[in-house]
């Protein structure tokens, strides 16, 4: 069982952010602690939505209760999700130092939430801004999809060779963290393009209408990552849950957690970095 502290967004609502990151490494056995960065009712594509951020002397003061009770080094590894303001990236920041200072193996995952294609950031630039300066230097594990790893480096992205090249620009910016490409150009698939100091590989699954997934399957993957779970294993329990998930409001995490949690890992291939595969 692994302890993960995780930063991000919560709905009452639904499965984005903590809210599905939480139950999904609950149902591995994992023991979970979360620091909401918003609070909000749902996610915002619903027609109502409502709530608020969560200010960050609030987050403070949390963090320093759970330090108080011996909780906050307990963790293994810390996830930063949804970080709506610059205020809210630079306690991300601190909370990573703080943590390692008290465990050095402390593993560092950063799901850089930003935005998409093609409606592009959907948090202000100023916290993207920051997000770049600020909290990559602290990663030991990156979860771009291929718009973030475009906006984050300055790169293109439309195909693998280009999005493969992106990834060792954002790796050397992060100071060699491993980087994963969630949804990298593979035209009908998708996958995952995973970059560390052991080369790259590449993971395929088929790709299901976007507009009967739900949302929330990026903040699944990076919670797999986080507790530990090897990315063709994340990935194959991901394809599985988003399939046990078409056309349903929300990702049916407990509903179908027999099935996804035993879902087969996704076999990785090799990628020639000079000239990686179409």
């Amino acid at each position: 069982m692994a302890r993960i502290l995780i930063l991000s967004s919560w709905v009452a609502h639904g499965h984005v952010g903590l809210c599905a990151a939480a139950p999904v490494l609950q149902a591995l056995g994992h023991s979970v602690t979360q620091l909401p960065t918003v609070q909000l009712s749902n996610h915002p594509g619903w027609p109502s939505v409502a709530g608020r951020r969560v200010p960050v002397e609030e987050l403070s003061a949390m963090t320093d209760a759970l330090a108080a009770n011996g909780w906050l080094g307990q963790a293994g590894a810390l996830l930063t999700g949804y970080l709506p303001s610059p205020v809210h990236v630079a306690f991300a920041a601190e909370l990573a130092v703080r943590m390692r200072a008290g465990a050095p193996d402390l593993r560092v995952v950063v799901d850089p939430v930003l935005g998409d294609s093609p409606k592009g950031l959907y948090i202000d630039a100023d916290a993207a801004e920051a997000v770049r300066a600020t909290l990559l230097p602290h990663a030991d594990v990156l979860t771009p999809n291929a718009f973030e790893l475009g906006w984050l480096t300055g790169r293109e992205t439309g195909t693998l060779a280009e999005a493969l090249a992106a990834a060792e620009t954002l790796r050397e910016t992060a100071g060699g963290a491993e980087v994963l490409v969630t949804s990298p150009p593979l035209g009908a698939q998708t996958g995952l393009l995973s970059l560390a100091g052991t080369g790259a590989r590449l993971y395929r699954a088929p790709r299901e209408d976007a507009a009967q997934v739900p949302n929330g399957p990026g903040d699944v993957l990076s919670a797999l990552i986080a507790g530990g779970v090897s990315p063709g294993a994340a990935l194959g329990q991901l394809s599985a849950l988003v399939r046990e998930s078409l056309g349903a409001p929300h990702l049916r995490i407990a509903e179908t957690a027999a099935i996804w949690t035993r879902a087969a890992p996704v076999p990785p291939e090799s990628v020639d970095r000079a000239a990686p595969p179409g």
